[in-house]
């Protein structure tokens, strides 16, 4: 190297000057501006456009693939949220004397049907059910906003861009049309069906859902890559936690008390469904021969609540602590 003559020098320079610089940032990438056969030529180092991603090489690719089964069993779960806090609300301000609360329980479930159908029909590519998505590798895939380089300590590149298309943005898509259904149905069908509440309290399930949906739209927001891997779990203990609530506040102690009210056996297999939906989100039913068998476990919960809840009565652990005294 150090023998080469100037001439040799002077002719391998313009193949150094073609060498472009390196892209900064963990989520910078260069966009493909044409091609050319095998060539391609790229443009300057930034953000990518919606519905690309940076590959290894820093390339804006476009993504062409399509949600595993966990990332359907995310979108189920942040589909449902909304569902039940809609039929929770509902069943709080009905009342008992109210005969309205299945209708509306009905008109919330259609609501978020016809809310969850049109989000996957408006996707790309749009009119079908087929979503094309990118593979999620890693948490900060979801807060590309968190890492924008700064080559000088003084000008940031931006480069924030949704590298988990669509499983950011499509949740916001759905919540807003449950919302606008919620506000072009419910309050016609509350008025006219709501008779047995009063006209303060035949609303209330709807001014609810005025102030959970801006949550979930910011829980969406900040928490959302956080949800997508916790969410399993979340579905476990909430559901374990709300069941022994529920049957604890109903005051179920035997069996026959659930085949009395139809409504309590409802709302235990409505529980028996979320722990299922929880391990075959943790399990992914990789292997069925390993994970089918964990459904096993699901009214383990509730069975062993039934079994234990007289020895557990309040009332007689006081009196049997009054006689031992």
């Amino acid at each position: 190297a150090f023998g080469a003559s100037p001439g040799n020098a002077a002719r391998a320079l313009p193949a150094a000057v073609d060498i472009q610089p390196a892209c900064l940032g963990l989520y910078c990438g260069r966009t493909v501006l044409s091609v050319n056969g095998s060539v391609e030529t790229y443009g300057d180092c930034g953000v990518c456009p919606r519905g690309q991603r940076t590959d290894d090489n820093k390339i804006c690719r476009e993504c062409l693939g399509s949600p595993d089964r966990y990332d359907w069993l995310y979108l189920g779960f942040m589909a449902m949220l909304p569902l039940v806090l809609h039929w929770f609300f509902i069943e709080w301000y009905s009342g008992k004397k109210s005969s309205s609360a299945l209708l509306q329980h009905l008109t919330a479930l259609l609501e978020c049907s016809v809310a969850a159908l049109v989000t996957l029909l408006l996707s790309d590519p749009a009119g079908s059910l087929h979503i094309r998505s990118c593979p999620v590798k890693k948490l900060s895939d979801w807060y590309t906003m968190l890492y924008n380089p700064s080559p000088d300590y003084i000008t940031t590149v931006h480069c924030t861009h949704e590298a988990v298309y669509p499983l950011y943005t499509i949740v916001f898509i759905y919540y807003a049309f449950c919302l606008v259904l919620m506000m072009l149905l419910r309050p016609l069908l509350v008025k006219k069906i709501a008779c047995g509440l009063g006209r303060s309290d035949r609303f209330k399930s709807i001014y609810a859902a005025l102030y959970f949906f801006p949550i979930l739209t910011v829980l969406q927001a900040v928490g959302g890559g956080l949800l997508y891997y916790a969410f399993p779990y979340i579905i476990l203990v909430l559901s374990l936690v709300t069941l022994a609530v529920y049957m604890s506040a109903s005051e179920v102690e035997f069996f026959k008390d659930l085949l009395v009210r139809k409504k309590r056996l409802v709302v235990l297999f409505s529980h028996w469904l979320l722990h299922a939906y929880g391990i075959i989100s943790i399990s992914k039913l990789d292997k069925l021969e390993q994970d089918l068998p964990l459904l096993a476990l699901v009214p383990a919960p509730a069975l062993f609540y039934l079994m234990t809840a007289k020895y557990t009565e309040p009332s007689r652990i006081l009196s049997e602590g009054g006689n031992g005294h």
